[in-house]
């Protein structure tokens, strides 16, 4: 039997000062004499979509057995703590993303980008008549999405915003700005500034005078709403209140963190036009913004996020992995062994990053599991071999528990040519959206 001081609603919020802070699932949010068992049965599922540009060296990254057997590839390593919850799928295509016929050649990394998330074939246009199709992250937001503060949260770590015109031959940069689309002419922005993502999810402070006041003051969001966390935590049990301080220290922890960028980037009162607390360590930037999915997941701010690791034809470097030379010239290899093991270590640089993403998952309780159990993360690429810009076999896997529905610790291979909207079809029946069709897709696959 589960009986609590209180009863709190699930959309319970603290509030203080132009803030409101959400609060992650809680014992206390069962009605009393409720089994918490009847509740927690009946997870909410979380959706991750993570892409990341110019393909994978394929004999790095796929596994050599199938099955339960198989063991993780060099680029595959940094899952090894979470190969349990790890499914890596392949052979799949996005033919889409390829030239669609006569006049449509080049544009790959004009395409790709558009296709990853529905498996459509854009318009080739270098205007404003931009068309693709609805991605999978927004067909999950309108299903599950709308009882959340935010329907779906889209981040990136690359400035795109700035870019017009024509990306690639004959395709608007549009097409590389965005992995999510509402409609099929609706592109959705991706917002790389944590400061900002952070104001999004507990409060205000967008604006460039609460920017400056907030960097001023020094003081956490959750100062404002100190004396309502008192009262609450006098109320809860004991399991109650051990998980709101550990969320809220993670609150804090975070907002700590972007400070210390503002603080960094901003040696006057002066505000620049462009956001603050954009790090300068492109690991930190990452990692703050896979810290901010995980807590939005566990507030139930949103259910749905989809995240742009990198854009395409980046010029990045990587010097703290040995890497010096930029992404999108490391990816055109040649076959030179030297390029070759330069690109496998940002293929696994990046892995490690979604690590990351999943270690923080994994240490968030979620009603009777973590919230890895309840969620499911796609990571992947719309490219193969980034030299040849071909579409298959992509360099793809999901992590996660599906709330139930997915067992990890596999290697599923699936004929060659098998559409990666089958794939995407497959995340959105995980969360019970089974009636969906994406682009090209011909069903779900049920191995996965």
């Amino acid at each position: 039997m589960h009986i609590t001081k209180i009863h709190l609603p699930r959309r319970t919020f603290l509030r203080g000062m132009g803030v409101a802070v959400a609060l992650p699932f809680l014992d206390s949010m069962v009605p009393a004499q409720t089994p918490l068992a009847k509740t927690a049965a009946n997870p909410r599922i979380r959706l991750g979509y993570c892409y990341i540009p110019h393909g994978g060296v394929m004999a790095n990254w796929t596994p050599v057995a199938e099955g339960a057997d198989f063991e993780l590839s060099r680029s595959l390593m940094p899952l090894q703590p979470f190969r349990d919850q790890v499914v890596v799928v392949s052979n799949l295509a996005h033919k889409m993303a390829g030239a669609g016929g006569p006049g449509d050649s080049g544009g790959d990394h004009g395409r790709s980008p558009s296709v990853f998330l529905n498996g459509v074939h854009p318009k080739r246009t270098e205007g404003e008549d931009v068309r693709a199709g609805t991605t999978v992250d927004q067909i999950a937001a309108a299903a599950i999405g709308q009882d959340t503060p935010l329907p779906s949260l889209e981040l990136a770590t690359e400035d795109m915003t700035g870019l017009i015109g024509a990306c690639d031959v004959g395709f608007s940069c549009t097409y590389t700005n965005t992995i999510s689309w509402r409609t099929p002419t609706t592109p959705l922005p991706m917002e790389i500034n944590p400061r900002v993502v952070f104001d999004r999810l507990f409060g205000d402070g967008s604006n460039a005078a609460d920017r400056v006041a907030r960097i001023q003051r020094e003081h956490s969001i959750l100062d404002a709403v100190t004396a309502q966390v008192s009262r609450l935590q006098r109320g809860l049990g004991a399991n109650d209140r051990n998980r709101v301080s550990e969320y809220l220290d993670n609150v804090r922890e975070i907002e700590r963190r972007i400070q210390l960028t503002e603080a960094k980037n901003s040696q006057s009162i002066k505000v620049p036009t462009t956001p603050i607390g954009i790090p300068d360590d492109h690991v930190e930037h990452s990692k703050l913004m896979m810290e901010l999915m995980a807590l939005a997941f566990q507030a139930d701010i949103t259910r749905v996020s989809s995240f742009m690791m990198a854009r395409e034809v980046s010029y990045r470097t990587f010097p703290q992995i040995g890497v010096p030379d930029p992404f999108h010239a490391t990816s055109h290899h040649q076959d030179n062994p030297e390029k070759l093991e330069k690109l496998t270590k940002i293929n696994t640089y990046h892995v490690s990053l979604v690590a990351y993403l999943l270690d923080k998952l994994k240490n968030i309780q979620d009603g009777d599991g973590t919230l890895l159990d309840h969620s499911l993360i796609l990571y992947g690429s719309s490219m193969s071999n980034s030299n040849l810009h071909n579409h298959s076999p992509l360099p793809v896997f999901v992590a996660g528990g599906a709330c139930g529905r997915m067992k990890g610790g596999r290697h599923v291979k699936y004929p060659e040519e098998t559409p990666m909207a089958n794939l995407l079809a497959t995340t959105l029946a995980k969360a019970g959206l089974t009636d969906q069709h994406l682009g090209d897709s011909t069903g779900i696959l049920s191995e996965v």
